[in-house]
């Protein structure tokens, strides 16, 4: 059959309702070094750049001379490792937990400027390689310590406009911006020359005031509640009379050898025969809480725990921003606010959400698959929200145990009674059962055991109101300022 001209389909006839598209000219195609992917020029992209230039108010860079900031990074070295030092070390992906952990330790032998590695309060943090645009602000909680070469320090010239600039570049529009360039070009890392491309907004000093103010208070309260914390765990360790996790003996059945080894007796295999389920520390922590403790029990006790739950996998079916529920993964549980949220479909997962997905004030979470045995307590804020199969929930028997379960289990302690569980060959993974069957000591005095609940619970609940600071600077950006 022919077809005339005038029966083609024309490119304003495509159903681009349901997709995401944009027109790229030929000279783009070039500048992208030929490339044709779609998400080399992104649309979103495009758009924030819309959004700064259709703004009221007038913008200028966000680094450089006519900027609003300074900034930079820091060199590449090769790191000394230690088991243990006074120079720990964090990575910049753990930049958005609320309380970072460090990824290791660091000997003074090696040859680079530690000090300078150091960020300092009132610094903005952003991840300028792999996981691009994640950012944060330096408080008090992480005043002073050492991360690696790949993070932007980035310093507001004008020290009263830090929080507004944080707000900025946590909004979708600004955090775009800083993950393309000019054309909408995706980039794979950026440097700090790259930010003089990023415009900003220049409202008026009461609202950046605001915002700043809000942002500021946001992170004092993330750092009472990590103070907080730091003194339950201390109380803790301290009734417990628990020395350093390296501190613990644990006999070798060859001390001339120069691998960990240990004997293991036929009636305590518990049907594993992987080192790792027997490892001596293990039993060494659970022989000293015993002697410690009022009494050791396990996480499955009914007095400890109504329920856990680990979801079953299933096929994810996602929904637009703002409907559905909330979702996100085991990376996030740290986070204040997650990251890379999506939105599962009530219609297609309602009777699941119900009964496994849906998280509820004071759960403690424990990431059971890949990275076993982070743990977060749920905050008033993730209510009816969902979380991925890769984390198991314990629905605590009633609040006045939820805040000192999560505390135990967020110890170095904890985390090696959970982690013996692990099992797979390539991705490691634990279940509900075993999580049932952790070791758990309740005290002998009773109040101390109260005040370590009482202290865990008020931090999840200045998280909480940390949270409703930083949605109030973010409502104020994006209503008065970007009008989205």
């Amino acid at each position: 059959m022919v077809t005339k001209l005038s029966d083609e389909l024309r490119f304003s006839e495509l159903p681009i309702e349901d997709i995401n598209w944009c027109s790229v000219s030929l000279s783009e195609v070039m500048r992208a070094g030929k490339r044709l992917e779609a998400t080399v020029f992104d649309v979103e992209g495009r758009h924030a750049r819309e959004v700064i230039a259709n703004c009221k108010w007038d913008s200028v860079p966000l680094y450089g001379n006519k900027g609003v900031s300074t900034a930079y990074t820091r060199g590449r070295f090769k790191r000394i490792w230690l088991e243990i030092s006074d120079l720990p070390i964090y990575q910049p992906s753990s930049i958005t937990d609320i309380k970072p952990t460090p990824d290791g330790f660091l000997s003074h032998n090696t040859k680079t400027n530690i000090d300078a590695l150091r960020v300092k309060k009132g610094q903005i943090l952003i991840t300028c390689s792999g996981t691009i645009g994640k950012v944060t602000l330096v408080s008090d909680t992480l005043d002073g310590e050492i991360f690696s070469h790949d993070l932007i320090r980035l310093e507001a010239k004008d020290k009263s406009d830090v929080g507004y600039i944080y707000a900025f570049l946590r909004s979708k529009t600004g955090n775009t911006l800083l993950q393309t360039n000019n054309y909408g070009a995706v980039i794979k890392h950026i440097e700090p020359e790259h930010l003089a491309e990023v415009p900003i907004p220049s409202p008026s000093q009461e609202i950046k005031t605001q915002i700043n103010d809000l942002v500021l208070r946001s992170f004092e309260l993330r750092d009472k509640s990590n103070k907080l914390l730091d003194d339950a765990t201390a109380l803790l360790v301290k009734e417990l009379k628990l020395p350093p996790t390296e501190k613990f003996y644990t006999e070798q059945f060859e001390n001339s050898a120069d691998v960990n080894n240990y004997s293991v007796k036929l009636s305590a295999l518990s049907g594993r025969l992987d080192g790792s389920y027997h490892v001596p520390i293990v039993n060494a922590i659970k022989e000293h809480l015993q002697k410690h403790s009022g009494e050791v029990t396990t996480i499955g006790d009914s007095r400890i725990s109504e329920s856990i739950i680990l979801p079953g996998r299933f096929k994810r079916v996602y929904v637009g921003e703002g409907q559905g529920r909330i979702f996100f993964g085991g990376k996030q549980i740290r986070e204040l606010d997650p990251s890379n949220k999506k939105y599962l479909s009530l219609v297609h997962h309602g009777e699941r959400i119900k009964k496994q997905l849906e998280l509820s004030e004071n759960m403690t979470l424990i990431t059971s698959s890949g990275t076993i045995g982070k743990v977060a307590l749920v905050p008033r804020h993730w209510e009816h929200w969902t979380a991925n199969q890769h984390i198991i929930r314990i629905v605590p028997a009633n609040r006045e145990i939820a805040g000192y379960l999560s505390v135990f289990l967020a110890t170095d302690y904890g985390h090696a009674l959970i982690t013996r569980y692990t099992y797979g060959s390539v991705v490691d993974e634990i279940d509900d059962n075993h999580v049932s069957q952790i070791a758990f000591p309740l005290l002998k005095n009773q109040q101390i055991q109260t005040e370590i609940n009482c202290l865990a619970l008020e931090a999840n609940e200045l998280r909480y109101q940390a949270y409703l600071c930083e949605q109030e600077a973010m409502n104020v950006l994006n209503e008065d300022i970007l009008f989205v």
